[in-house]
């Protein structure tokens, strides 16, 4: 198992945030264009919340497809999040947020740990990168609100 962790000051109240993360199209514009999650039942629901489960065609850099990516939520809260994340390539992709309030700023953590046997090392690497580029699409997100 290896762990990514990101962190960044994001010129936005926790408030602010945390009604961002409940929200698909926010995953779907800071992830892209490293990753595209498209919702594999149509009618499943744009927020997200404790004890849900949804699948997304994942796939990498938009068009090489990555399997189905499950994400259940087991933490919902001003405070962060926690969920159990997965894909037939990459059984363990567990992913906390961290959210605290730094004088109307909030400082914003990424923590990931990643399992995919012989992989783990590449998915690795990629994920770094990934969450680097995610924590810069969210500011770019919150300064243009």
């Amino acid at each position: 198992m290896k762990t990514v962790r990101k962190t960044s000051i994001f010129p936005a109240k926790r408030d602010v945030v945390f009604l961002k993360l409940q929200e698909l199209s926010t995953l779907q514009y800071i992830a892209a264009p490293y990753a595209t999650f498209t919702p594999v039942d149509a009618a499943q629901p744009a927020v997200w919340t404790v004890g849900s489960t949804s699948a997304y065609r994942f796939r990498l850099f938009g068009f090489i497809p990555f399997g189905t990516h499950t994400i259940h939520i087991e933490r919902f809260d001003r405070d962060g999040i926690r969920s159990r994340e997965g894909n037939e390539h990459v059984p363990t992709w567990n992913h906390k947020i961290y959210l605290k309030d730094r004088n109307g700023q909030t400082e914003y953590t990424d923590e990931v740990d990643i399992e995919a046997g012989w992989k783990t090392v590449f998915i690795w690497l990629w994920a770094k990168a990934f969450y680097a580029h995610r924590q810069k699409k969210w500011i770019r997100l919150l300064k243009e609100k």
